[in-house]
């Protein structure tokens, strides 16, 4: 196995890199004295405050200084870096803090060596590729860097050149990472070190997708097709004659990183507009598609002239099942109902508990940790200082956070970061809930209808308040009609998989031996503005027609096959 080449395989293989750097011990000893170099003089100065009792007054010296070796030390502790500052059950606060702000801009590398990368893949010259180009990257990262460069036949376009060895580099230190993960695994609590090689390998599988350009460039199209019937957001186009594993070529977005909000308000765009479409976005990526940007940082967001957002750098993405989807709007919901006990519940079934936990004293923990969330500004209320107050959990109860769920406390935080940077005041719940609340209204899919009912009903009771409480909040979201929702709900009602809910409704209405005509009336007054009596009449008659016709449907191939036999005489 020593002829392997672990550099030059495409997908992060940890036997296989593993068996490849046996036969090589000199290239893991010296990266391993460098390391090993690095951090010991970091845990020799804690030691030292510790001695000196200064330990809380260098504490955020040595976050920095922590940062700083993670930086020196290249690519794949730079992204470590940003991945350990969503991890709250893997580091502490303060060090938190300080590496939420790492940052992955390098030095360039010569550009002699990015267009040589650039005719080896593609196997022409740069001139007969591009009829202009930039002398110098427009951006540089730790993976890569950018050039601004021009087609032949016009179309201005960005051009990404992957740092030269990198697979080399990121396939050395992820064996290193994944033999200490090993190594100290058996000497943290349980719920600290039951996975760590799992978050190695996760971490090293995300790694090996983002320097995969063909990957990226994939990962882009299918973005853009499950936003193309939303017209506030753009993905940038991929010339695919163009692209290669090293090098990606993609249309050239014109705008403003969203954290430029000199430049938003210059060119008229409205700050809350744009927070409300990139949370809606996320949401939409969680919640319905299930595939989500795990790196949305403001290099990765730009807010257009015309008002759109657009998205760049793909290479980052993951997917969820159907599954987790459903329990995540299962956990917002709950949340918001302030029903923690439902919400451990959700915490178990998403990984962040073990099935025989005991959740009856995390509850009030949660409650804790959450009960003043809802209605506050994103100011107060944020993933940060709910990631904070887990850290704190971590040590308490057996919280962990599932390698996949880094991914999407990266993203959700990150996201959020610009939002704070825009407009400090903005709610991020009043734009979050309306958008679950509607997806429950209009519940498209038999769980989503499953999940409504289980929110109207609680101990057998129908939850009036609750019913008014997701209109409510729905008819916040701009974009919600309460029209097809009707239609849906009555054909839902018609149907035989409403049946139960045609016989709970009925049993609510005259629940505790009363007539229930005051919710009604409430309710009522709340919809009325919307749904005038004629207009209810017409939708009710057209899910009653469409019931008839999918009811005609099914008995209509009964009828033909008995058309098809001869009359009996």
């Amino acid at each position: 196995m020593g002829q392997y080449q672990a550099q030059n395989n495409r997908r992060y293989d940890p036997e296989a890199i593993a068996r490849y750097y046996r036969y090589r011990p000199w290239l893991v000893f010296w990266r391993a004295c460098t390391i090993i170099w690095y951090f010991v003089g970091f845990i020799l100065s804690l030691y030292w405050d510790k001695w000196q009792n200064r330990e809380e007054q260098n504490k955020f010296k040595r976050a920095t200084q922590l940062r700083q070796i993670l930086t020196h030390l290249g690519p794949t502790f730079i992204k470590v870096g940003q991945a350990l500052s969503t991890r709250p059950d893997l580091i502490r606060k303060d060090f938190l803090e300080e590496l939420v702000k790492l940052q992955d801009q390098l030095p360039p590398f010569d550009n002699a060596i990015a267009f040589r990368t650039i005719e080896t893949e593609l196997n022409r010259s740069v001139q007969d590729v591009y009829s202009e180009i930039s002398p110098h990257p427009v951006a540089a990262a730790s993976l890569g860097q950018v050039y601004r460069a021009r087609l032949h036949s016009g179309e201005e376009v960005a051009v990404k050149v992957q740092r030269p060895n990198l697979r080399p580099v990121l396939t050395l230190d992820l064996y290193l990472m994944r033999w200490t993960a090993g190594w100290i695994s058996s000497w943290l609590p349980l719920n600290l070190g039951h996975d760590l090689k799992m978050i190695v390998d996760e971490f090293g599988t995300k790694l090996f997708e983002e320097i995969d350009y063909l990957n990226e460039a994939r990962n882009a199209e299918k973005f853009a097709t499950n936003f193309r019937n939303d017209l506030r957001v753009k993905v940038p186009a991929i010339y695919w004659r163009f692209t290669a594993t090293r090098v990606l070529t993609l249309e050239w977005i014109h705008g403003f990183k969203l954290t430029d909000t000199q430049s938003i308000r210059e060119a008229g765009l409205d700050t809350d507009t744009l927070i409300e479409i990139g949370v809606t976005a996320g949401l939409q990526q969680l919640l319905e598609h299930g595939f989500f940007h795990a790196d949305p940082h403001p290099g990765n967001l730009f807010a257009m002239p015309d008002g759109r957002m657009a998205y760049i750098d793909f290479g980052m993405m993951d997917q969820l099942n159907e599954l987790t989807k459903e329990t995540l709007v299962d956990a917002i919901v709950h949340l918001v109902n302030k029903d923690y006990t439902e919400l451990a519940a959700d915490f178990v079934k998403l990984g962040f508990l073990t099935p025989d936990t005991n959740i009856c004293p995390i509850v009030p923990a949660l409650e804790a940790v959450l009960g003043e969330a809802i209605g506050q500004s994103v100011g107060d209320f944020n993933f940060k200082s709910v990631t904070d107050s887990f850290s704190e959990l971590m040590y308490d109860y057996p919280f962990r956070v599932p390698a996949q769920f880094a991914l999407i406390i990266r993203s959700l935080v990150t996201q959020e970061g610009i939002a704070l940077s825009l407009n400090p005041n903005f709610k991020i719940v009043e734009v979050s809930y309306p958008y679950v609340a509607r997806r429950l209204l209009t519940g498209e899919t038999p769980q989503l209808r499953r999940r409504l009912l289980n929110v109207l009903f609680k101990n057998g009771k129908f939850q009036w308040e609750r019913l008014e409480n997701l209109i409510a909040i729905a008819q916040a979201d701009k974009r919600f009609d309460l029209l097809p929702t009707a239609q849906l709900g009555i054909q839902y009602l018609l149907s035989e998989e409403g049946k139960f809910l045609r016989q709970q409704f009925l049993l609510a209405l005259t629940e505790d031996d009363r007539l229930h005509t005051a919710e009604v009336q409430r309710i009522w007054n709340l919809v009325k503005g919307e749904l005038q009596p004629n207009r209810i009449l017409n939708v009710a008659l057209d899910a009653i027609t469409e019931i008839s016709k999918e009811r005609t449907a099914a008995i209509l191939p009964v009828v033909n096959a008995f058309a098809v036999f001869p009359k009996q005489k």
